[in-house]
């Protein structure tokens, strides 16, 4: 655990704030089985890495990477963006005590633009956000972290990431942040070394301890 005062919470999007993993298990475990049948678990492999990550090293060939953009465009089009538990009322609180906030997500800005029909003033929630289309690297790389903070004005060591899949909980560590994993998408054993707090969701009380 560091010891630091915390200032600022940095979100993954997917299994953190809005509960879609399963569904891109779907998608994603269709792809694979599609085109790169000679991969096992092809869905788990890829989770937290930007589409344009994803794309060059798993789908070399351009006609395919216009299938597989065409196939995950038209499934993000109708796909359900709920809530995980707590999510919503934890970005309320954190607003009410003035921590800052923001979003570091592999999606792109069409996704977004999803999210976002989905829930009306969902940017209102954050002081920064930084998708796909913003960084160099994907998760695992820090960079997304790194650059949330420097948007926000402060150190990393004072940022609380908040993440789920296995590339976005290193990415928190490689950035020097506190990492709080969230058991949405793996199971908390499997992710327990990789976080300084495991939580099932944010109504455990020690998400909000974090900033008190």
């Amino acid at each position: 655990m560091h010891n630091t005062k915390h200032l600022a919470a940095l979100f993954d999007l997917d299994g953190v704030i809005i509960d879609t993993e399963s569904q891109y298990s779907q998608i994603w475990g269709a792809i694979g089985s599609t085109f790169r049948s000679d991969i096992e678990n092809f869905s788990e492999i890829i989770k937290g890495q930007t589409l344009t990550a994803i794309l060059s090293k798993w789908f070399p060939n351009k006609e395919t990477q216009n299938k597989v953009v065409d196939m995950l465009n038209e499934y993000e089009s109708s796909m359900n963006y709920t809530y995980i538990a707590g999510a919503e009322a934890y970005l309320r609180e954190l607003r009410s005590k003035g921590i800052q906030t923001a979003l570091v997500t592999s999606s792109n800005e069409i996704k977004m633009r999803n999210v976002r029909r989905a829930h009306e003033g969902f940017d209102r929630f954050f002081d920064a956000i930084v998708t796909a289309d913003s960084i160099t690297h994907s998760k695992p790389h820090p960079e997304c972290f790194l650059k949330a903070a420097e948007m926000l004005g402060v150190e990393p060591r004072s940022c609380v990431v908040f993440e789920d899949s296995f590339n976005g909980l290193a990415a928190g560590r490689a950035a020097e942040m506190m990492v709080v994993g969230l058991a949405t998408t793996n199971p908390r054993e499997a992710i327990a070394d990789k976080a300084d707090i495991v939580v099932s969701n944010f109504c455990d009380e020690r998400c909000l301890n974090i900033f008190a």
